[in-house]
């Protein structure tokens, strides 16, 4: 347990540093790109890594295994140490509470930024209850099983990869509307859970969840890179850690005691609705719905260019 809470610690120390260097390494018209790339290759390790952790636990062991996994960390660390980037003059230090209220100024001064950080706290709580908690245990009482849960759960990995080769070639001028939007997709796995539970009706299904999330994604991280100053950036993205998974411990612990009370198919009723209301707050919060990239911004009328 001290390891975990170590771990979780860290992760959140690196999130959000990792998120902010990202755009100091590419330039500014190539971000949305890169950072899909980025997340394409995050889904698509998640997919690799699954199986060739059970190809090797079969072949060498489980102890062998974790040791090459924790030396999959020592590579990527010693890969992060090679990248090279601007670095700003230090500079004293005003302390970490200074630091915190800085970007707790830049988080609240802009409405579509908490709308959505609170908005996908309600939501990650519906996703998180429907996958961790409820999901397997319709699988189990069904004709789902562990092994078509397993289907499901990788076909949201697969939809997320092909999201983000689709956030390659395809912007909305209202990215961030249209990815807060396609959020409600994944309101069909509880649904389904409770109205018709069949694998294959819900492997289409979390496909498609996974690609809209991944849309959702790369819109709300390559506005935040476009629309919050670097120096501030990592602080934003802090807080945006902080608020998006804050209900993710509190949804797991209370799913269960909402099946006792309410019963298994309430429940998902239940997350499902949390998904829904949260993304419809999304979308009819009028800077979000308002929420343009800089470069189609209108000109102000004094900065109009001249007819030739």
């Amino acid at each position: 347990m001290v390891l975990a809470a170590v771990n979780g610690a860290s992760s959140s120390c690196y999130q959000p540093a990792a998120q902010a260097l990202l755009p100091q390494t590419v330039p500014a018209e190539s971000r949305r790109a890169a950072l899909a790339l980025s997340r394409i290759a995050s889904s698509s390790a998640m997919i690799v890594g699954a199986s060739l952790g059970g190809v090797l636990v079969a072949t060498i062991g489980p102890g062998w295994g974790l040791a090459v996994d924790a030396a999959s960390f020592a590579l990527a660390a010693a890969s992060i140490a090679l990248i090279r980037v601007q670095v700003a003059p230090p500079a004293p230090s005003p302390g970490l509470v200074h630091e915190l209220r800085i970007g707790w100024q830049e988080f609240t001064s802009r409405s579509w930024v908490w709308v959505i950080v609170v908005a996908f706290c309600f939501l990650n709580a519906g996703i998180t209850a429907s996958f961790t908690v409820l999901g397997p245990a319709v699988a189990d009482t069904t004709g789902i099983g562990r092994s078509g849960w397993g289907l499901v759960v990788a076909a949201g990995s697969l939809g997320a990869v092909a999201g983000g080769v689709l956030s390659l070639s395809w912007r909305p001028r209202r990215a961030i509307l249209v990815g807060c939007a396609l959020m409600g997709l994944t309101a069909s796995t509880p649904l389904l859970l409770a109205l018709a539970p069949y694998t294959w009706a819900l492997v289409v299904a979390n496909f498609v969840a996974g690609v809209g999330i991944e849309q959702a994604g790369v819109a709300w991280y390559s506005t935040l890179n476009e629309q919050i100053p670097e120096d501030r950036l990592a602080r934003v993205y802090a807080y945006d850690d902080l608020g998006s998974f804050l209900a993710l411990p509190l949804a797991q612990f209370a799913a269960g005691p909402a099946v006792l009370t309410l019963g298994l198919q309430a429940t998902l009723y239940a997350a499902a609705a949390l998904i829904l209301l949260a993304t419809l707050a999304m979308v009819a919060a009028p800077s979000v719905r308002a929420l343009v990239p800089k470069a189609a911004e209108p000109l102000p009328a004094s900065e109009d260019p001249v007819p030739g």
